[in-house]
């Protein structure tokens, strides 16, 4: 079999790649909650990592009905998260940790939701008492695996999260915390380029 030259070197875009969008999930809407403080750092590591574009999904703003119902304003609600999840080729969820465990309203806006979710990569930032919301975390994956996402390992997580930053939203001892929000957030790119190549080759069906 003769092999052409134009077939011998194939040619290869250099072309950079469109950015990762990347849904930020903040996962409390209690009164009085520390999320936004949290969230607010996040975003500000994201913005410093290439090739990453991030929007902000808070529950509490989103004010989804805890009944599963397909009412008017409940469609009307759901609409304008649903297409913001869909868009999404990755997230990251923000939650704190309920009684070992995660918000409800988390587990309301992750049960409205199932093809937008699949076969995407979710990360995860904890925050809470001494357990840094790693139980949340934790009980997560087992949710997360049922919607035929892919969870990543590494996590970032705050251990008694309201004496570590001040009252300007900024972190006491930043370096271990931003490290490990890097190596998330390289980690999520990777997944979430390579899911996204592999959506576009072949749909995914679950």
């Amino acid at each position: 079999m003769t092999t052409t030259a134009a077939s011998a070197h194939p040619t290869t875009s250099t072309e950079p790649a469109a950015p990762l969008k990347v849904a930020v999930i903040l996962g409390s809407n209690r009164d009085g909650r520390f999320g936004p403080v949290v969230a607010a750092w996040f975003l500000a590591r994201a913005a410093r990592h290439p090739g990453v574009e991030t929007d902000l999904i808070d529950v509490a703003e989103a004010d989804l009905p805890a009944a599963i119902t397909f009412s008017p304003d409940a469609a009307a609600r759901l609409g304008a998260v649903s297409a913001r999840l869909a868009a999404a080729d990755a997230f990251v969820v923000l939650t704190p940790e309920y009684n070992h465990s995660f918000p409800a309203p988390l587990k309301t806006l992750i049960d409205w939701h199932s093809a937008e979710w699949q076969a995407k990569p979710v990360a995860f930032v904890g925050y809470g008492g001494i357990s840094g919301g790693l139980r949340a975390v934790e009980h997560l994956r087992q949710v997360f695996a049922e919607l035929h996402t892919v969870t990543l390992r590494d996590t970032v997580s705050f251990h008694n999260a309201g004496a570590l930053f001040d009252d300007e939203g900024r972190h006491l001892d930043p370096e271990p915390a931003d490290a490990a929000a890097k190596t998330l957030l390289d980690q999520l790119v990777w997944w979430g380029t390579a899911l996204r190549d592999a959506r576009k080759a072949r749909p995914y069906g679950a």
